[in-house]
Formats: structure tokens, C-alpha cells, sequence
């Protein structure tokens, strides 16, 4: 295939789904700024419009079909000459894709980021009925994510230790589309991090589709404890967040590396997606309640002040009210920091998605609605309580009223409340010490005690 020398090439970039798809996003944008393309914000300004997707859910697929069609309509009002779909609806079903989205001109599966450049740069023309495919089933190690343009503001990033799983929920595709797990050698994460902090990086999310898994498949038995460890003591790094840990193989090593660790923050975020035991071992996800409450009473007993942040999910096969309603008893008394809830979403590759007793959207939407009622009754008192106490946050924007909006160790960016501190002038990035006066719904209101704490380093 001949590439063209078009200088430069205009490339509109649209990143959709997890985190774990935007550390794959941010390499593709740094491979085709190398090659040359500008980027822009502006589709309809775009020679090429590229879309990283997500196909993890039915109402993610649909999202991205939607976002796929509103690119090729840039064909005919646009500069748009190419449409370039990449990431895990490609892997999962490129045809049903092309069934459902006329114009594609190529698609690049998630073993085959590093073609982005030559699908962007094809000559093919727009007319050309073949789509141009770059898809292997399997990539033997997990893809470096080096030289990254970020996405992120500049103070935080993710950190991607591990790629795949091995744990084959019946609900879940990533297993078929990822495929096993695959961890990065800890020289190359602590590589990864120090070029992440000279790019302006204080906070480091740690992520991956199971991490507390890391390093299983290493001779050595070097695992998350120490990667913690390891990275804890790298200069110039604040603030170490744990995130996607999987609940049945937690062991005290990694709690012990948690609580000792001064920059590792309190906080685990650890779906844990039910508890009543005959819906766990439907889903196949290799633990029990109680060896689930045990694990949940060490975290908050051996890590001072942690929070800990979980996903269930609602309605899933079979799952009668009696077991629902225990699920329900369980978020009221245990009373997570923060909770999310999905409504079972029928994946028809999967086990679960062949399963008898298939709820009813109704069911399911009622249920996610019932929960998170008793979730909120939950969240709102916890952030009562936080009034009058004291606590570092990290600025993360500054609104154009002035107030800041940040973040404490118990917050996770995006997915978690946030913290808005009134009367304080500081810079995203910075650290500044406050006091809680109240709340606003699931958000904290705050005042400066000291600020700022710590800078943002300059790149």
C-alpha cells in the first residue's frame, strides 16, 4: 500500500470508553503527530477523522455507531475524505460494524495500534467500496505506551501495569476481546512513570483489567506490592492511585504495601458486582460474601482512612428479588465511599448472555434505580460527616467563578465526587490544605486552611 506525502495531514481524534482505551488513544495521537498529521478539535476541519471505541456494552456499541455515522456525514459537508475506526468494536465485530455504518474507509483492531499511521495515510480515496482492515487476533506482550499525547490534564495519568484477563466472568467480553493477560516488566512501568512526571504528571492512576493480578505470569514473584513499593519511590510523584483490583486474589502483602506506602493514597477501587453467593458463582467471580466482608473488614481495619469505591451490577440473569434485596442490605450497612450501579447489559457471546431467566429492561432499570436511591441516602451522609474536618486536595480546574474544583485521596477523577474550595487562588496541579464546610449533593464545599502545599513540577 503507497502512503502519501500530503503535508500536513488534519486528523480529528475521538476517544470513547474506559480509561484503559484512552491510554491506547493518547499513544495513537502521539504516533501520528511523529508521523506528521495535525491535529485539530474541529471535525469539520479534519482531513481524517479517527474514533478509538468501545465495545464493551450494548449501550457503549451503540454510542460508538452513533459517533461513527456523525463522522461520515463530515464526508458530505466536510473536508473529511477519511474515516478511521479503531479499538475494541473493531476487534469484537468489525462486520456487524460495516453492516451497520456505511463510508468506513479502514478499521484497526487493538493488537494493531501502531497502524494507525498507515490506515490515517492510505491514498485510497473516499469512493473506494474496500475498507482498509488491520486486525490480528493476538499480540503476544502487552503494547508500550511511551511517548503518549496526553488527554489528561497535565498534573494526572494513567498508568497502564497490565493488558487482558484471565478471570472469565460470564458476564464480561474483555477476556475475547483483549485476550489473556499480558503484564508490562516493572522497568518499563517505572520508565513509563518518570516520563509521565517530566511531562507535568503528579498523580499516577494505576490501571488494568485486573491489577491486582500483576506479575502472576513473572518467574521471579515480583507483584503489585512491590510495583508499589518500586513506585513509591520514584521522585517527583505525589499521589499513587490503585484502581480495577479484583476482589478473590487481595492478598495482606498488597494491603501491607497499601497502608505503608506515603504516596501510595488510601483509596481501592474494587468492583465487586454482587454479593449474594449463588449470583457470584454465576458470574463466576471466584470469591463468596464472606470471604468478600472479610476482606472488605482487613482494608478498612489495616489502611488507615481509606475509601473504597466499588461497581454492582443489577439484574442479572436469574437474580430473584430475595437475592437483589440482599445485595440492597449490603451497600446500606457496608457503606461504600462511592458506588456505581449497571443494569445487566445481554452480551451473546458470553455465558451469561445464554443463560435462562434473562430479566426484563424494566426489572433491571428498577433495580439500578432502587440502588443507587439507597446509595445516595448513603453518599450524602458520608459527606455530612466530612464537615469540620481537614484534608490535602489536588486542584484540578478553576471554574470561571474562581472556585476551584479538586480533588482528596478519596476522590477519583471523573468517576467520583469532586471537591469545591470557595475563596482560594491556586493552580491545577497544585496541592492546598482545607477545611469542609458543607456539601453540595455528592460534592464537597471546602475553604483554603494553607495553600499551596506542592506545585506543579514544569516539564
Amino acid at each position: 500500500m503507497m502512503i502519501q506525502s500530503r503535508e500536513p495531514t488534519t486528523v480529528a481524534f475521538v476517544s470513547l470508553g474506559c480509561a484503559k482505551n484512552l491510554v491506547d488513544s493518547e499513544k495513537m495521537l502521539g504516533q501520528l503527530a511523529e508521523a506528521g498529521c495535525a491535529l485539530t478539535n474541529d471535525a469539520s476541519d479534519a482531513d481524517v477523522i479517527v474514533i478509538n471505541t468501545c465495545g464493551f456494552l450494548e449501550a457503549s456499541r451503540e454510542e460508538a455507531v452513533d459517533v461513527i455515522g456523525q463522522a461520515v456525514a463530515q464526508k458530505e459537508t466536510g473536508n473529511c475524505r477519511r474515516v478511521v475506526v479503531a479499538g475494541c468494536l473493531v476487534q469484537r465485530d468489525r462486520q456487524s460494524l460495516l453492516d451497520a455504518v456505511d463510508g468506513i474507509d479502514a478499521l484497526v483492531g487493538v493488537n494493531n495500534r501502531d497502524d494507525v499511521v498507515t490506515a490515517v495515510l492510505s491514498d485510497r480515496q473516499a469512493g473506494d467500496r474496500e475498507t482498509d482492515v488491520f486486525l490480528s487476533e493476538y499480540h503476544p506482550f502487552v503494547q508500550l505506551d511511551f511517548s503518549r499525547l496526553r488527554l489528561t490534564p497535565q498534573h494526572y495519568a494513567f498508568l497502564r501495569i497490565s493488558e487482558g484477563c484471565n478471570q472469565k466472568c460470564t458476564f464480561c467480553t474483555i477476556p475475547s476481546i483483549r485476550g489473556a493477560m499480558h503484564c508490562k516488566p516493572p522497568e518499563v512501568i517505572l520508565r513509563e512513570a518518570r516520563e509521565l512526571i517530566s511531562d507535568g504528571a503528579v498523580e499516577l492512576h494505576l490501571i488494568g483489567q485486573d491489577t491486582t493480578s500483576y506479575g502472576e505470569e513473572f518467574a521471579n514473584a515480583y507483584g503489585l506490592e512491590q510495583l508499589l513499593r518500586d513506585l513509591n519511590g520514584v521522585e517527583g510523584l505525589a499521589w499513587i492511585r490503585l484502581m480495577y483490583v479484583y476482589p478473590s486474589i487481595f492478598t495482606d502483602a498488597m494491603i501491607d504495601a497499601i497502608a505503608g506506602c506515603d504516596k501510595v493514597v488510601k483509596y481501592i477501587d474494587i468492583p465487586l458486582q454482587h454479593i449474594n453467593d449463588r449470583v457470584l458463582k454465576s458470574m463466576h467471580r471466584r470469591v463468596t460474601r464472606s470471604e468478600t466482608e472479610a476482606l472488605l473488614e482487613r482494608l478498612r481495619d489495616r489502611i488507615a482512612g481509606v475509601s473504597i469505591r466499588t461497581t454492582m451490577i443489577a439484574g442479572f440473569p436469574g437474580e430473584t428479588e430475595a437475592e437483589f434485596e440482599e445485595l440492597v442490605d449490603f451497600v446500606r450497612e457496608f457503606k461504600f465511599d462511592a458506588l456505581g450501579v449497571f443494569p445487566y447489559s445481554l452480551e451473546p457471546e458470553t455465558p451469561a448472555g445464554r443463560m435462562k431467566n434473562q430479566l426484563s429492561r424494566e426489572v433491571k432499570e428498577a433495580r439500578v434505580d432502587r440502588l443507587m436511591t439507597v446509595q445516595q441516602e448513603v453518599a450524602f451522609g458520608l459527606a455530612e460527616a466530612m464537615r469540620g474536618r481537614e484534608f490535602d486536595v489536588l486542584v484540578d480546574s478553576v471554574g470561571d467563578d474562581g472556585i476551584l474544583v479538586a480533588r482528596h485521596q478519596g476522590q477519583a477523577p471523573e468517576v467520583d465526587s469532586v471537591t469545591y474550595v470557595r475563596n482560594c487562588e491556586a493552580s491545577p496541579g497544585e496541592f492546598v490544605q482545607v477545611r469542609c464546610v458543607g456539601r453540595d449533593d455528592y460534592d464537597l464545599v471546602a475553604v483554603p486552611v494553607r495553600v499551596p502545599l506542592r506545585v506543579l513540577p514544569s516539564a
